[in-house]
């Protein structure tokens, strides 16, 4: 098998490929007018040799910052008479009770483009008012004439009964080709009307810069003579088609960022933790997320931007935590005087201002490369050099001279604000889930990650971090590990053992013949079926996702389902009600076809054979005070044998990535080729 995956993200561009039985590997900066060409780049680099390449995997973030940027087509929203208000009330609740300035989700769809058609459906899917085709007829040629480029449809109930979707889908895709035209039921067949709605809205507002874009990709591809198949990460950690990436780009919100959580997972299975926290620190932002037993969990519903006033989405999405702290992140001063990072991004272009592009704004990576910690000599393998003086000046001009701080006090601020942020999102997925920090290993990647990583984790209490071989590079290396995946859902409401057999055999086959229709659309042939139930004690309103493998698990054999939620409810919120009566909301199918866990696996855990051996250096790097650089061992890591110990102060430099061990910290490469580091504290 030859395949290469290439993660395009806001700064740089990583690309890992296994071919002619290696590992394969590249890292250049991003080009922002034409992300292909940073692609062409990393390939080129790589030597890839695309034309025998059988699967080309893609990861972007293009739709998240679609949202972010509130960039997309202009949508107009199509629903069901006297229901046209419901993307626009949200819910009734304010989670930010105690701000002055909360405002609810502000609706991608304006009120005025949003239409009502006369139709209804009841909730168990059976027509109680026809729709008139002659309405969506007319309604289209309204759109038209409002250059309208997208347009979601979502009716009441549809999640039961698709059939109204489908025929007003039918006459806008028919007579109206040019309108990207999005149905809810195509997309999720869930019920939670906002929430639906909300996710069909999401896809359509995205749809048209999406799809051009992942044509531009496509092209590009196969004017390099690739003819395999395309593959996008998606945001449940596994991967989809480029056809279905286009008609559901919701899909692929958080498409990025997941791949290296997945392959944080299996690392930490191969080496035996338990609890584990992914932390990727790129060019743009950071991310984490608890894995345990090498499974980063899946959460079926997510927002989109700030968590009180972002756009929902009802999709399963890797749960991920992310704050706008990455090596090109700003740093600003406000008017009151007050020292901030991020979340403005400097980007690739102009990037940082030790680029020497023309940046003049400091960024993390400023702060570092004047700190000592970073190499200009060896950035990006010595492949681009970086100009301290350009980093001085420009922490001068927009930080230091407006504090009153020199050089080196204002760079380590820059570096300590940063260090903070992240770890306030370290603990969100530690701390505040009830979980003790001294239980769990951080393994670090990313561009970034290594360098920040033992100071967050010091800053809450975790004892290891754990650095993997390409750290640079690990969400492309994630990528190859990459399940083929599909969700669907539906809904199927009553109480277990009162479900009637014959719905939920209904339910069960409609589940499995969509899984089979995926499998066949893709070219494949089989795949594994899992599926779960969506369980609450009767009168709650949130569930808990249960495995169930067959109809009469709901219906007249529920005991086991009975004892695996109130065990599962008793781990997740300390207490369970047994003499409780269980309701089921939603049924679930998940249906996979593993990659290459095999191959990559192997790999990851396979003798590590030292190369590159490069004589050691020593630079003074600031470690905690700014007067008082220390003198710090400069290793290069491709040529540390396994079970070298390295004790801080040190930075231990390679190609894409660099570590920084503070004095005492130890660090030891494992048989496999991993640096294992041991806070100082925790000797």
């Amino acid at each position: 098998m030859s395949i290469v995956g290439i993660d395009i993200g806001g700064t740089f561009t990583d690309l890992v490929g296994y071919q002619n039985g290696a590992i394969i590997t590249s890292k250049t900066s991003t080009v922002p007018a034409d992300p292909t060409e940073g692609a062409a780049n990393a390939l080129r680099i790589a030597r890839c040799d695309v034309a025998t390449m059988t699967e080309m995997l893609h990861g972007s973030t293009i739709a998240i910052n679609t949202v972010l940027e509130r960039s997309g087509a202009k949508t107009a929203l199509i629903t069901t008479e006297g229901f046209r208000d419901v993307y626009f009330m949200g819910r009734g609740n304010r989670p930010d009770a105690f701000n002055l300035f909360f405002h609810r989700p502000r609706p991608l769809v304006p009120r005025e483009l949003t239409f009502e058609v006369r139709e209804r459906m009841n909730a168990a899917g059976e027509v109680l008012t026809a729709m008139e085709t002659k309405t969506i007829a007319t309604l289209g040629e309204q759109l038209a004439k409002l250059d309208i480029e997208a347009v979601a449809i979502c009716f009441l109930h549809a999640y039961a009964n698709p059939v109204h979707e489908q025929a007003a889908g039918e006459i806008l895709r028919k007579k109206h080709s040019n309108l990207f035209v999005t149905l809810s039921h195509e997309i999720l067949r869930e019920f939670r009307e906002y929430e639906r709605t909300s996710t069909t809205a999401l896809n359509a507002f995205v749809g048209p810069r999406v799809s051009r874009y992942l044509g531009k990709f496509e092209s590009f591809a196969r004017s390099a003579n690739f003819a395999g198949k395309i593959a996008i990460m998606r945001s449940n950690g596994g991967t989809m088609s480029i056809e279905q990436a286009r008609q559901e780009p919701v899909a692929m919100m958080e498409s990025g960022p997941v791949a290296g959580m997945i392959g944080a997972g299996y690392l930490a299975k191969f080496l035996g933790i338990e609890q584990a926290i992914g932390f990727d620190m790129g060019g743009t932002t950071a991310k984490c997320t608890l894995i345990t037993n090498g499974i980063a969990p899946i959460e079926e519903g997510y927002v989109i931007g700030d968590a009180f006033t972002g756009q929902p989405m009802q999709l399963p999405v890797v749960d991920i935590i992310e704050v706008g702290a990455g090596g090109g992140s700003v740093a600003w001063v406000d008017d009151g005087g007050g020292l901030h990072v991020g979340p403005v991004s400097a980007g690739a272009d102009p990037g940082p201002a030790c680029y020497g592009r023309g940046g003049e704004n400091p960024v993390i990576t400023d702060a570092n490369l004047v700190l000592g910690r970073l190499n200009g000599n060896r950035f990006l393998g010595g492949g681009m050099s970086l100009d301290k003086s350009l980093s001085e000046k420009a922490i001068d001009a927009k930080v230091g001279n407006k504090l009153g701080f020199n050089t080196m006090t204002a760079a380590l601020g820059i570096a300590t604000i940063a260090d903070n942020a992240m770890s306030l999102a370290v603990r969100a997925v530690s701390v505040n889930r009830g979980i003790d920090p001294r239980d769990t290993t951080m393994i670090a990647f990313g561009g970034a990650g290594p360098l920040h990583a033992v100071s967050i984790a010091r800053e809450i209490s975790i004892p290891r971090v754990i650095i993997p071989k390409l750290p640079g590079n690990f969400s492309a290396l994630g990528m190859l590990m990459a399940n083929w995946r599909q969700d669907f859902v539906r809904t199927l409401v009553g109480e277990l053992k009162r479900i009637q057999l014959t719905d939920a055999k209904r339910a069960f086959d409609d589940l499995r013949q969509s899984g089979k229709d995926a499998l066949a659309r893709d070219g494949h042939t089989d795949g594994k079926f899992e599926f779960a139930a969506d369980l609450r004690y009767r009168g709650q309103e949130h569930t808990i996702a249960i495995p169930v493998e067959k109809p009469e698990d709901l219906s007249s054999d529920i005991s086991g389902t009975q004892q695996k939620f109130n065990a599962q409810h008793d781990r997740r919120y300390g207490h369970a009600a047994p003499d409780q009566s269980i309701e089921i909301v939603n049924l679930r199918l998940v249906v996979t076809i593993a990659r290459m866990q095999d191959v990559i696996g192997a790999w990851l855990s396979a003798p590590w054979q030292p190369e590159e051996v490069a004589p050691e250096q020593r630079r003074a790097v600031v470690f905690d005070d700014p007067a008082k650089p220390l003198d710090a061992r400069i290793v290069w890591r491709p040529g540390l044998a396994a079970g070298t110990e390295i004790v801080g102060p040190a930075v231990i430099e390679e190609p894409n990535s660099t570590t920084w061990l503070p004095p005492g910290d130890r660090a030891v490469i494992d048989p496999s080729g991993h640096i294992v580091i041991t806070l100082a504290e925790h000797n």
